[in-house]
């Protein structure tokens, strides 16, 4: 319903916060750096990982909003420990019962939310895996990864059902809520930039088609790596996050519905 907003930071914190007037309503202060957090499916779970660095392990915590004393002791209900490989993205499955996570070694993991135990885990990245989003039902997940590549996932199974391939690192991908859409963002890392020109940077938006696996439209602007990007619920829109400061928000042509009902 929109009223809240979770964000996790680098000052070690995870913070709750009411969406129409700004206030925060809740703090969990952690060890290390907060690099992904989520709420569940009823929005009364939420989830953070943090980052393994200053002699810490990367941990993911699940507390129950419901229960203000876990907030105040700062004790989650459960806390899973991951040893080999830093959680970089991370999101909740269908109904709450697991949450997907991808590591900096490029395997993806289901983690369970109500015993701590790992429920699967796959390697179909080389690198690191730096964005998942779901689909809109949560049947499907597409990840972003420094391999260069993105791919679609099964949520319950994770298998791996297609992948979309370019030359540069994806930051960021997206579904489209009423196309069979992919939208990409990405570039080359950030300290490289000043060194090439915009144009060969390769700072567009990519779109490619779920099924057939190719791209058919690029969309310029940034003038620098894109790295984050988003549909808008209603599919007509999407939005874009660059490294040049700017977010930028496009909205589609009305050919472009008209395109894929003909097809």
């Amino acid at each position: 319903d929109t009223r809240h907003v979770l964000t996790g930071s680098a000052d070690n914190s995870c913070r709750l916060w009411d969406c129409e007037t700004g206030k925060q309503l809740a703090l969990v202060k952690t060890s290390s750096a907060v690099r992904t957090c989520g709420f569940d499916f009823g929005g009364n779970i939420i989830m953070f990982s943090t980052d393994k660095q200053m002699g810490y392990q990367c941990f993911v915590s699940f507390f129950d909003l419901r229960d203000p004393s876990q907030i105040e002791n700062n004790e989650p209900y459960m806390k899973i420990p991951c040893s080999d490989s830093k959680i970089t993205s991370a999101v909740w499955g269908p109904l709450g019962e697991f949450i997907i996570a991808g590591h900096e070694n490029g395997e993806l993991n289901q983690f369970s939310a109500k015993v701590r135990e790992q429920l699967s885990n796959i390697k179909e990245h080389t690198k690191q895996i730096n964005d998942i989003q779901t689909s809109r039902d949560m049947t499907m997940f597409i990840t972003a990864s420094k391999d260069n590549t993105a791919k679609l996932f099964d949520c319950t199974s994770l298998e791996h059902l297609k992948t979309f391939r370019t030359e540069r690192p994806v930051n960021s991908a997206a579904l489209s809520p009423i196309f069979d859409h992919v939208v990409l963002g990405g570039g080359q890392e950030a300290m490289d930039v000043t060194t090439t020109s915009t144009r060969i940077g390769k700072f567009e938006a990519r779109f490619f088609h779920l099924a057939f696996e190719e791209e058919f439209g690029r969309v310029k602007g940034h003038f620098g790596p894109i790295n984050s990007v988003a549909f808008h619920p209603d599919g007509k829109s999407y939005s874009s996050g660059g490294e040049d400061g700017y977010v930028r928000i496009h909205y589609f042509d009305p050919q472009y519905f008209e395109f894929e009902f003909e097809a």
